[in-house]
């Protein structure tokens, strides 16, 4: 079968990422035989024009879109990302009448919504190397028998998911789904090196994405995958993993294979302040770590346990300060507004940002509700939403003890430093 994988950059900040997931999709699938082309979409006005032209000149059998991001998470100005993504599923359904499967990390977290709002005529929940070729499998075979697993369709039946339990079963995608991008060898190419959280921040989705148990590539596969695509010109990388220190005793692994391999490579991860010790951290650096996004998002001890964080101020610091003697830079973020905040812990949480010192710090007010999480609960509780919201449209929760005075807070802070 010919499939039109399309990607399209509806991305929450200045970057467009590359699409490491639809990318992984497109190996699985010429694995089974299938011929894959990958049409990476700017944001530009000719972007339906470039459907229209590849559906044309390629005439697929099934189309795949990726949703990726929902929304930019700002409750002031709230960006609602998926319009011009359903414009791309119409144009789509216009110049074709091959079924449209929906799939990626923004709609695993809305499947039903997310699919009756863009007009797709199934969707996958979670991961697509295996669910996709299923799916086409299924489809050359009349779709007579039960569906295959992850699928939803638009009268609301589904079936079950399953996440694979070995990821190094999953082939990663060669360099030549990158060339394509204009600059890509001096974009930060993501790398994902294990899926599934179990720490469970009342507001994450992680969970829901990608599962709760942490489950790992060998560390030989990833180095093996980063020396191909460094042989291919590429230097800059940036792992996704949701949390790259966790476990410790791999991330360690990895980074010793990463100096042993010499390449040269200049990439940076998200870190949760804690389980990091000075061994980790100096073979990070070594292993060509220079920057680490540092989520502590509060500096209070009394949210701390209210986001269900894990860990102590005291941590959060020790971590910065010794990610900071290892000359590794560290952004930090801030969500304030979550349930129990006050003018103090507000406060409290400013002033902690501040004394570590931190190369970047990004402040973010309110918290963006997601289904099936206990922020979700907690705001039906209290009567922020109610069970017929759609949550795939933004909704976010901020105390109502800060509600009328946190935005100006900060507001000010930032025009002050500006």
């Amino acid at each position: 079968m010919r499939i039109l994988l399309i990607s399209t950059a509806n991305n929450a900040g200045s970057i467009v990422p590359l699409p490491l997931g639809l990318a992984c999709v497109a190996a699985a699938t010429e694995r089974a035989g299938h011929h894959v082309r990958l049409l990476a979409l700017g944001s530009d006005a000719d972007c339906e024009n470039d459907v229209r032209k590849a559906i044309k000149q390629f005439a697929p059998d099934v189309i795949g879109v990726s949703v990726r991001n929902i929304d930019d998470q700002n409750m002031q100005l709230p960006h609602f990302l998926l319009g011009s993504l359903k414009q791309v599923v119409a144009v789509c359904r216009a110049a074709s009448s091959s079924p449209i499967v929906l799939g990626g990390a923004g709609y695993s977290i809305f499947p039903e919504s997310a699919l009756a709002y863009l007009g797709g005529d199934m969707g996958i929940r979670g991961e697509g190397e295996t669910a996709f070729p299923a799916l086409l499998s299924w489809l050359e075979q009349g779709a007579q028998s039960p569906p295959p697993p992850a699928m939803h369709f638009p009268n609301g039946s589904h079936s079950p998911r399953a996440f694979a339990p070995a990821l190094d079963d999953f082939l990663l995608p060669e360099p030549r789904f990158w060339l394509d991008f204009p600059g890509s060898t001096e974009m930060r190419i993501p790398v994902q090196s294990r899926r599934g959280c179990p720490l469970d921040c009342i507001y994450c989705s992680t969970s829901l994405i990608e599962g709760r148990p942490v489950r790992r590539r060998s560390p030989e596969s990833v180095v093996e995958w980063l020396t191909t695509l460094r042989h291919g010109g590429f230097r800059h990388f940036h792992f996704v993993d949701n949390t790259f220190n966790l476990p410790p005793s791999y991330a360690k692994d990895l980074c010793r294979k990463l100096i042993d391999s010499e390449l040269g490579l200049d990439w940076w991860g998200i870190i949760y302040p804690k389980w990091v010790d000075a061994e980790l951290a100096e073979l990070m650096a070594k292993a060509g770590c220079t920057q680490v996004s540092l989520g502590f998002e509060s500096g209070s001890e009394t949210m701390l346990p209210q986001l269900n964080k894990r860990f102590t101020c005291r941590e959060a610091r020790e971590i910065s300060d010794i990610l900071a003697g290892v000359g590794i830079e560290r952004y930090g973020f801030l969500l304030l507004g979550g349930p129990g905040e006050t003018r103090e812990t507000v406060d409290e949480s400013l002033e902690f940002a501040d004394s570590l010192r931190l190369d970047a710090l990004k402040i973010t007010v309110g918290l963006r509700i997601y289904p099936e999480t206990p922020l979700a609960s907690t705001a039906l509780e209290e009567g922020l939403i109610t069970p017929e919201d759609n949550l795939l449209f933004p909704h976010f929760y901020i105390s109502p003890l800060v509600r009328d005075w946190l935005p100006d807070r900060i507001a000010r802070r930032e025009s002050d430093q500006g």
